[in-house]
C-alpha cells in the first residue's frame, strides 16, 4: 500500500504573535504548535518506550538545501492506527501557501480545534507528566499502550468541568421532593438517557448517604407508589394518544400513496377522505331528529308488509318501502311518549308532563339546519383550502427546503424511513418537472395547428355530450309511456344502467381525444378532462331531475311519488357502485395487459384522476338530491366510500403506476372543493328548494300528507304559537319578517359575499408582501455577496503588499535602487 508524501513544514512566526495563544484560525501556527508538541512526545518517547520511531534525518543535498532547517521530522498516519515518523527523503520542496493548503485537507490535519487544545495546554501535560500521574510504560505490552492521539481527551479541562457540574446537578436534586426533581428533570435539554440516570443516581447517593441515619433517608413508600401510578397513567396516555393517531382514517395508507405517486393521485384519495367526512355530518342530525325518533315510535303499517327477496338490495322497493328508508314511511302527527301504566283497567294514557314532538316541523327543520351546516362547512373548507395554497405565489426556494428540510428524524424504523425517502423523492421530481414545462414560445403555424385541434376535439366531446342527454331524455321517455307493474320490478333497472353506461363510455371517448390534443402541461390536461366529464354527468343530472319533478310527479298521481324519486336515486347510487368496482376491478387491470403487451415491458397506464373525482363528485351529488326522500343514503355513501377506497387503493397498487410526467398538484384540492360546492351543492339546494317550496306533496304518505307544500308545515307551526300566548309571540314574529321575508335573505348574502370579497382581497394582499419579502431576502443575498467580494479583494490586496515588502527586505541593500527595484 503506497504511503503519502510527506510536507515540510517552515512557518514563521511574526513578533506580534509570540506570547499568545495560537487561534484555530491560523493553521501555520496551530500546526508549528503541534509539531512542537510531538516532538516533546518523542524526545520523551525515548526514556519511557512509547511506539514512536524517530528516523534519523539525512544530511542535505545540493537539491535539499535548507530542508533540515525547516523541518527535523515528519510523519504521516498509517491504516494500522500506529504512528510511524518518516524522514525528509524524496521530500519535494513546496513553497509554504502550497504546504500550508495541503496541511489544511482532511486527510492531512488532525482537525483545527484539537490542535489548537493540544497547544494550548501543553505546558499544564508536562507537569502532569512529571508528577508521574501516568504508569510507566516499559513492562506493559505494545498492544496494552496508549496511543497518543488520545491524549487530547485526558487534557481537555470540560471533561472535568462536566464532572463537576454533573455532581453538583444531583446533589441538588438530592435536596429535592420526588415531583420537584421530576419536573426539574422534565425541563432540561438532555436525552432521556442521561435523565433517567441522573434520576437514579439522585435515588442511590440519598440512600447512601441518609441510609445510617434510619429510615428518614430512605425514600417514602407512598412517594415511590405515587411516583410509579403517575409514571404508569403517564405512559398510558401516551399509549392513548398513539392508539388514537393510529384511528386517523388511512394514515400510513396515504402516506404509502403520496411517496409513490405523487401528490396528484394523493389528491384524489384525500377527497374522498373529506367526502367521508362531510357524509358524516350530514347523517349525524338525521339520525338524531329524524330516524331515531321514528324508529322509536314505528307508525300502524298500512297493509300488508311484503317479505324480503333480496332483490331490494338492488331496486330499492319491495321491504325497504316500509322502513325509515324512505320519506313514505314517516308520520304526519305528533309524537309523545309512550302510554304509562292504566289506571283502573282503562285505557292507556301518556305520561305526565310529556312533550309532544312534531314530526312535520321536525323533518322540515333537520333537513334545512344539515344543509345549512353543510354549506357552511363547504364554504369554510373552500375557503381554507383556496387559502393554503394560493397563499404562496411561487415555489422557488422550495428545493432547498425540500432537499434540506425534510427528513424527520424522529422516523427510526426501516418501513417509515424507507416511506419517507420515496415521499423525499417523489417531491423533489414534482418540483423539477415545473423546470421541464418551461419551453420556448411556439411558432405561429404551430399555434393555429393547436387551436384547429383543440377545436376539433372540443367539437367532438360537446357532440358525445349532446348525444348522452337526448339517449337519457328519450329512455325516461320511454320509461314513463310505459309503466313497470309490480311483478317486473327489475326493470326499474334499466334508466339507472343507461346512465351509468353512458357515464362509464364517454369519459373514455374523451381520454382517447384527449390524446390527440398533446398538451404541454398535465396539470391543464387534467383540468380540461375535468371540465368535460362535469358538463356530461351536470347534463345527465338536470335530465333525470327535471324527468323526476317535471314528469313523474303528473305521472304518479294518488301513489307517493317521493318514495320513486328515492328509489331511483338508490338505485342510481348502487348501479354507479357496481359499475366504479367492474370498471376498477376489469377495467383497469385490461388495460394494464393491454399496455404492457403493446410496449412489450414493464408499463402500467396511469391513474385516471379526473374521471376517479368526477365519480366522487357525481355519488356526491346523488346523495344530496335524494336525502330528502331517503334520509338514509347519507349511510350507503357513507359504506360505499369506505369499500371504495380500498379497492380504489389495491387496484392502484398493483394496475398502475406513478405519472409519466410527475406535477405538484398544489392546486387540486382546491378545485375539487369548489367543484364540490358550486355545481354539485348548489345544484342539489336548488333542486330541493324547488321540491319544498312548489311540488305538491302526496296526499298518502310522508310526514306532509295534508299540506299543499312542504314548506307549509312551518307555516302551520307558526299559527299554532299564536294561539299558544304571548309567551311565545316573538317565535311568530321571527319566522314572519326574518324568514318569510327575503329582505333578510338578500342581506345575509351581500354580506356573504362581502367577506367573501375581503377574504380574497386579503389574501391577494398576504401574498404580495410574501413577494417583497421574498424580493428583500434575495437582495440581502446579493448584498452578502457583494460585501464578501470586497473583503475578498481588500484580503488580496493586503496580500500582495506583504508580500512585496517582503521581497523588498529579501534585496541586499549593497544593490542600486534601480537593480532593487526591477528585482
Amino acid at each position: 500500500m503506497a504511503q503519502p508524501p510527506a510536507f515540510v513544514f517552515n512557518v514563521p512566526e511574526t513578533p506580534e504573535d509570540q506570547g499568545q495563544d495560537p487561534s484555530p484560525y491560523d493553521e501555520s501556527e496551530v500546526h508549528d504548535s503541534f509539531h512542537q508538541l510531538i516532538q516533546e512526545q518523542s524526545l520523551r518517547a525515548a526514556e519511557e518506550g512509547l511506539e514512536l520511531r524517530v528516523l534519523p534525518q539525512r544530511e542535505p543535498g545540493p537539491e535539499t538545501l535548507g530542508a533540515s532547517e525547516l523541518l527535523d521530522m515528519s510523519f504521516c498516519f498509517v491504516g494500522s492506527g500506529h504512528q510511524a515518523l518518516l524522514g525528509p527523503e524524496g521530500v519535494p520542496d513546496y513553497s509554504t501557501a502550497t504546504l500550508r493548503i495541503l496541511a489544511s485537507m482532511p486527510s492531512r490535519t488532525i482537525g483545527r480545534s484539537r490542535g489548537a487544545i493540544l497547544s494550548q495546554y501543553y505546558n499544564r501535560t508536562v507537569r502532569l507528566r512529571r508528577r508521574g500521574s501516568r504508569p510507566p510504560l516499559g513492562g506493559v505490552g505494545r498492544s496494552a499502550r496508549p496511543s497518543l492521539r488520545l491524549y487530547d481527551l485526558e487534557l481537555d479541562p470540560t471533561a472535568f468541568q462536566e464532572e463537576e457540574k454533573r455532581t453538583l446537578l444531583v446533589k441538588e436534586l438530592q435536596g429535592l421532593t420526588v415531583t420537584q426533581r421530576d419536573h426539574m428533570l422534565r425541563g432540561m435539554p438532555l436525552s432521556l438517557a442521561e435523565k433517567r440516570s441522573l434520576r437514579e443516581e439522585s435515588w442511590t447517593q440519598s440512600g447512601k448517604q441518609r441510609g445510617p441515619q434510619g429510615r428518614r433517608g430512605l425514600l417514602p413508600c407512598c412517594s415511590r407508589l405515587r411516583y410509579a401510578c403517575g409514571l404508569a397513567l403517564h405512559s398510558l396516555g401516551l399509549a392513548l394518544l398513539s392508539a388514537l393517531q393510529a384511528l386517523t382514517p388511512w394514515r400510513y395508507a396515504l402516506k404509502q400513496i403520496g411517496g409513490q405517486f405523487g401528490s396528484s393521485v394523493l389528491s384524489y384519495f384525500l377527497f374522498l377522505k373529506t367526502l367521508l367526512a362531510f357524509n358524516a355530518l350530514l347523517l349525524l342530525p338525521l339520525l338524531a331528529f329524524i330516524v331515531g325518533v321514528q324508529a322509536a315510535f314505528p307508525p300502524a303499517p298500512a297493509g300488508s308488509v311484503p317479505t324480503f327477496t333480496g332483490l331490494e338490495l338492488l331496486t330499492g322497493g319491495g321491504r325497504f318501502s316500509h322502513s325509515v328508508m324512505y320519506y313514505g314511511y314517516y308520520s304526519n302527527t305528533t309524537l309523545n311518549q309512550l302510554c304509562g301504566p292504566p289506571l283502573d283497567g282503562s285505557q292507556c294514557t301518556p305520561e305526565a308532563g310529556g312533550l309532544p314532538y312534531n314530526m312535520p316541523l321536525a323533518y322540515l327543520f333537520t333537513m334545512g339546519m344539515s344543509f345549512f351546516i353543510t354549506c357552511i362547512t363547504l364554504v369554510y373548507s373552500m375557503s381554507r383550502s383556496f387559502g393554503e395554497s394560493y397563499r404562496v405565489g411561487s415555489t422557488s426556494g422550495v428545493h432547498a427546503i425540500t432537499v434540506f428540510c425534510s427528513w424527520d428524524y424522529k422516523v427510526t424504523q426501516k418501513w417509515p424511513s424507507r416511506l419517507q425517502q420515496d415521499n423525499i423523492r417523489t417531491q423533489l421530481k414534482e418540483l423539477l418537472a415545473e423546470w421541464q414545462l418551461q419551453q420556448g414560445p411556439r411558432s405561429v403555424w404551430g399555434r393555429l395547428r393547436q387551436v384547429a385541434i383543440l377545436g376539433f376535439v372540443w367539437l367532438l366531446c360537446l357532440g358525445t355530450t349532446l348525444g348522452c342527454t337526448l339517449a337519457v331524455y328519450a329512455f325516461s321517455e320511454l320509461m314513463i309511456k310505459n309503466p313497470v307493474s309490480a311483478e317486473r320490478e327489475w326493470e326499474l333497472l334499466a334508466l339507472p344502467l343507461v346512465v351509468c353506461l353512458l357515464n362509464l363510455g364517454a369519459p373514455y371517448l374523451y381520454r382517447g381525444l384527449a390524446a390527440l390534443e398533446r398538451h404541454d402541461s398535465p396539470i391543464l390536461e387534467v383540468y380540461v378532462a375535468i371540465c368535460r366529464n362535469l358538463i356530461l354527468k351536470m347534463v345527465i343530472l338536470g335530465i333525470l331531475c327535471y324527468h323526476w319533478l317535471g314528469r313523474r310527479v303528473g305521472a304518479l298521481k294518488g301513489q307517493c311519488w317521493e318514495n320513486f324519486v328515492g328509489q331511483e336515486l338508490y338505485r342510481l347510487m348502487v348501479m354507479d357502485f357496481v359499475f366504479t368496482l367492474l370498471d376498477t376491478l376489469f377495467g383497469e387491470l385490461v388495460w394494464r395487459f393491454i399496455s404492457e403487451k403493446q410496449r412489450k415491458k414493464r408499463g402500467k397506464p396511469e391513474f385516471d384522476i379526473a374521471r376517479n373525482v368526477l365519480e366522487l363528485i357525481y355519488g356526491q351529488t346523488l346523495t344530496w338530491l335524494g336525502v330528502l326522500f331517503s334520509p338514509l343514503l347519507p349511510a350507503m355513501q357513507i359504506m360505499k366510500l369506505l369499500v371504495l377506497f380500498y379497492v380504489k387503493k389495491t387496484s392502484l397498487m398493483a394496475n398502475c403506476r406513478a405519472p409519466r410526467r410527475p406535477w405538484l398538484a398544489s392546486h387540486m384540492s382546491t378545485v375539487f372543493v369548489s367543484l364540490l360546492c358550486f355545481p354539485s351543492f348548489l345544484g342539489a339546494a336548488v333542486f330541493l328548494c324547488y321540491a319544498i317550496w312548489q311540488v305538491r306533496p302526496s296526499s298518502i304518505c310522508g310526514p306532509f300528507r295534508t299540506l299543499d307544500t312542504m314548506y307549509e308545515a312551518g307555516k302551520v307551526w307558526v299559527r299554532h304559537l299564536e294561539k299558544a300566548g304571548p309567551r311565545v309571540s316573538w317565535l311568530p314574529w321571527i319566522h314572519r319578517y326574518l324568514v318569510e321575508n327575503t329582505f333578510p335573505i338578500y342581506l345575509v348574502s351581500a354580506l356573504l359575499l362581502a367577506v367573501i370579497y375581503l377574504n380574497i382581497q386579503v389574501v391577494k394582499g398576504q401574498r404580495k408582501v410574501i413577494c417583497l419579502l421574498k424580493e428583500q431576502i434575495s437582495n440581502e443575498g446579493e448584498d452578502k455577496i457583494f460585501l464578501i467580494n470586497k473583503l475578498h479583494s481588500v484580503y488580496e490586496g493586503k496580500e500582495r503588499s506583504r508580500v512585496g515588502r517582503a521581497q523588498e527586505a529579501e534585496v541586499p541593500p549593497t544593490l542600486p535602487a534601480d537593480e532593487r527595484d526591477a528585482r
